[in-house]
């Protein structure tokens, strides 16, 4: 049950929410105001990313769950400029929730969780891409980077 819990990259998100909160009580560093409002507009647009994302894989009628295969290689949308928009957007959420809720400090949970989306998921759902789409996908892959 935990192990397939933890195959779910939101519980990972959620992880580093709570360490950023924790390491933003440790360490208690102001951030200006202007900062915080960014934060709230980093928020949507993370959300909004996610949503366009799924979204655009299900029109596409492919899985967006990370422990399924995909039926087709989604390229447009968000696609067409980060081969990993979702996760991209788990990012923008979690900056933007340390920022929004004065906690500089869990800043440093946002490369972690960058780290770990990539070791668990990216990489896996990469080669499974490559195999299933073959050549299709590295002419994708050569003309969108992972990120941005």
């Amino acid at each position: 049950m935990i192990a397939r819990v933890l195959r779910l990259p939101q519980v990972w998100l959620a992880v580093c929410v709570a360490a950023g909160i924790g390491l933003g009580q440790l360490l208690p560093l102001s951030l200006p105001p202007i900062l915080r409002v960014l934060g709230f507009l980093l928020f949507g647009a993370g959300a909004a990313l996610m949503v366009w994302a799924a979204g655009t894989m299900r029109r596409a009628g492919t899985t967006f769950m990370p422990d399924q295969t995909p039926d087709h290689l989604v390229t447009r949308g968000p696609f067409a400029f980060s081969r990993n928009p979702i996760y991209l957007g788990d990012l923008l959420v979690l900056a933007s929730l340390m920022l929004a809720l004065d906690c500089a400090a869990g800043l440093l949970m946002v490369p972690i969780l960058g780290v770990i989306l990539d070791r668990a998921f990216i990489r896996k759902e990469e080669e499974t891409a490559a195999a299933r789409f073959g050549p299709l996908y590295d002419s994708y892959r050569a003309r969108v980077r992972r990120w941005l």
